[in-house]
């Protein structure tokens, strides 16, 4: 790999915003990261996390080669030498225990890496291990469900058209911080000035007054865990009017299964349970009817709770029944020229929810992948199926998922824990060996997954811009590698070793090549890598249109607005309206300069004031006799944690929140900045045993605690 000084031009591989950077090396270092004015889909914006980049590169706890512990500490080895180990003893385990004893995770920034994207999954479906786990089921795995059963694949999934909306709604989501999340959208705040230029509205409902409800029109608290009764009143509200169900009407199964599930869920039913009044819901629900482009959005607050996979598919419903599904300025569904609903040669959806279930909990599977919430247990109960070793692919579960202190337990008691990391994070200190990947900077880039969430279809691909230091591989090779031993360690026929050989040989340039030229703007004339390679700053490919026949199945005619397991769980939500409200909840929050467990060991991202402070209404204050700066002490049903108490009227009363990713206090990491300011894990207060009854997501928020000072 050949990287020259001058400036560069790159995507943001941090998160879903696929923001444009012009980058400035010199002498092989960085010397600048700004956002790029010429890329047309985020025209100039930037968050700070992108300056950080060259901090992740120069990190003196980055790992320069393989490790593995030993009794007296982590000791290097070779490339060679860990991957033969590594399969020797996946084989080992597999072949007394079963395919299952070893399982796998995928951390969040899988997704963000174009080589664990395409070397990644044929590595897991070698494993033919049923245990397998990602960091989906404490994020956004209800809205996959949804989709799954509504449309008829969990990658169908719609995306709000906010640069032509007139009215913009949104449960439980932050996008000026985020700047979307399963709605890549660079320059959130630009596009909401031009909302509001255009005449349009923006209404938030959160029970936290966020950056982005301070800029809204209308700002409606809401209790944790009943935006289900808000968006039943919603649609109860619509058919009282009269349904506008728009070009899609042929399409919609379920319209009138739908009108009778809705009727005890009136305005004035949910105003007391959700603390929003009836009159707004109402007149909300008439705008949503009257408004020619209009759209309804959420996000982690309504999908990390008791009632996520219900929230999505009334979030889904709301849309379709007032004529803005699949519509201009609604939600809709974007068309990328790498396509992950229909990879080359194929043109089938087939639904792939709750085929099989977990040894333990007996929880749904998706697309075979199992709610992490249970991981421990799965480790931890003896019999068939036991789970005896992992492998984490970019991944730190101990900070990312609900009770990690009981996951950090099970995790030390693993024969075999294999972390493709270049930290010695809060999961990795039990590692067996950490593989080491090149950073971001010096690996080539196209964002697979986040083009099918874009507010507007475009295609880049950048090149590395940085030379690596030490003896570390990219990430792909290093899975690549892997998936050859392990093959070889099975006996593998010549046909599978040339076919990895000659896969591994392509690398994700040659691969990604292949995909655009077989994919849907592909052919004689169309996308290559070459021609991306000519347009550095990137192709505009043109706003999102109608599409949604096209994108569904041939053999698959109807949108189903009434899924038989939706249906089977609204009783579950009725039971909430005479609920009792709890005394105090804990929500997490999204922080601009944080970026989940793994950016707080750049010291130009944590700098300045605590950020890892509880956030309380002063009236909740008061009545403990808690003032401003106080160290106070939350408990939950699974832990306890200790943090500054930090007074905000942004706060609904009843509810306080703690950001999520922090906690690096636990021995053995290696994180020298993020150890000065460490912080405290929400995770250590989450309950495992709480999910969502459809999806099995992980409840994360409104999570019932106690707080004191201490």
């Amino acid at each position: 790999m050949e990287t020259r000084d001058g400036v560069r031009h790159a995507a943001c591989p941090l998160c879903e915003a696929m923001c444009g950077l012009r980058i400035t090396v010199e002498d092989g270092a960085v010397t600048g990261v700004r956002g790029d004015p010429e890329d047309p889909f985020s025209r100039g914006h930037v968050c700070p996390k992108a300056a950080a980049l060259p901090d992740l590169h120069t990190d003196p706890d980055r790992l320069r080669h393989p490790v593995r512990r030993t009794p007296t500490g982590w000791e290097r080895v070779s490339w060679d030498d860990a991957l033969a180990d590594i399969a020797a003893r996946v084989h080992t385990l597999q072949s007394e225990h079963g395919m299952s004893a070893v399982a796998t995770y995928a951390g969040n920034p899988t997704v963000h890496n174009t080589g664990l994207m395409l070397y990644g999954p044929p590595l897991l479906r070698y494993l033919k291990s049923k245990a397998r786990f990602s960091a989906t089921s404490v994020d956004q795995l209800p809205h996959m469900v949804a989709a799954d059963q509504m449309f008829g694949h969990r990658l169908l999934l719609p995306v709000p058209d906010v640069d032509h909306t007139e009215l913009f709604v949104v449960f439980g989501a932050n996008p000026l911080v985020s700047n979307g999340s399963l709605m890549s959208a660079p320059g959130m705040d630009r596009r909401l000035r031009e909302l509001r230029a255009r005449g349009g509205r923006l209404v938030v409902f959160d029970p936290r007054r966020t950056e982005t409800a301070r800029k809204a029109d209308a700002h409606h608290f809401v209790r944790p865990g009943t935006d289900g009764l808000v968006l039943m009143a919603l649609i109860e509200a619509v058919f009282r009017e009269g349904p506008v169900l728009g070009h899609l009407a042929e399409r919609l199964e379920g319209v009138d299964a739908l009108r009778e599930l809705c009727q005890p869920f009136t305005a004035e039913a949910v105003e007391g349970p959700t603390g929003v009044p009836a009159a707004a819901i109402r007149a909300l629900a008439e705008s949503l009817r009257t408004t020619p482009r209009a759209v309804v959005y959420g996000r982690m607050g309504v999908c990390t709770q008791a009632f996520g996979t219900l929230n999505a598919w009334l979030i889904y419903a709301l849309n379709a029944l007032t004529g803005h599904l699949d519509s201009r300025g609604g939600a809709m569904f974007a068309q990328p020229a790498l396509d992950l609903v229909y990879p080359p040669g194929t043109r089938r959806l087939r639904a792939s929810f709750d085929h099989r279930r977990s040894r333990v909990r007996d929880l749904p599977a998706l697309g075979g992948e199992l709610p992490v919430a249970t991981l421990a247990d799965e480790i931890q109960t003896p019999g068939e199926g036991q789970i005896r070793g992992l492998i984490c692919l970019a991944g730190n579960p101990v900070l990312s998922t609900p009770n990690g202190r009981k996951l950090d337990e099970a995790l030390s008691e693993l024969d075999l824990l294999v972390c493709i990391d270049p930290m010695i994070t809060e999961t990795a200190r039990h590692a067996h060996y950490i593989l080491p990947p090149t950073s971001a900077l010096s690996r080539p880039h196209y964002d697979i997954a986040f083009h099918l969430l874009a507010v507007r279809n475009t295609t880049r691909w950048s090149d590395p811009v940085l030379q690596d230091d030490g003896d570390v591989w990219p990430d792909w090779r290093i899975v690549s590698r892997l998936h050859r031993q392990l093959a070889r360690q099975r006996g593998a026929g010549l046909a599978l070793r040339t076919r990895l050989a000659a896969t591994e040989a392509l690398g994700p340039s040659g691969l990604v090549d292949l995909a655009l030229r077989l994919g849907p703007r592909g052919g004689l004339r169309g996308l290559s890598l070459s021609k991306l390679r000519a347009q550095p700053h990137g192709i505009d490919l043109g706003p999102l249109e109608p599409c949604l026949t096209e994108r569904m199945s041939p053999d698959r005619g109807h949108i189903t607005l009434a899924p038989e397991a939706f249906v089977g769980d609204v009783q579950r939500l009725r039971t909430h309206l005479d609920a009792p409200v709890p005394k105090l909840v804990l929500i997490g929050r999204r922080q601009l300069r944080s970026n989940n467990s793994w950016m707080h060991n750049s010291r130009r991202l944590t700098k300045g004031k605590d950020r890892c402070t509880v956030l309380v209404h002063p009236t909740d204050a008061e009545e403990r006799g808690i003032v401003d700066g106080d160290a106070v002490e939350l408990t939950s049903r699974v832990g306890a944690v200790r943090a500054t108490a930090q007074l905000s009227d942004t706060m609904m009363p009843g509810v306080v929140s703690l950001p999520h990713g922090w906690g690096h206090d636990r021995p053995g990491t290696r994180l020298g900045v993020a150890g000065e300011r460490p912080g405290v894990s929400a995770n250590d207060l989450t309950d495992e045993q709480v999910v969502d009854a459809i999806s099995g997501n992980a409840v994360l928020n409104g999570v019932p605690v106690r707080l004191c000072a201490v």
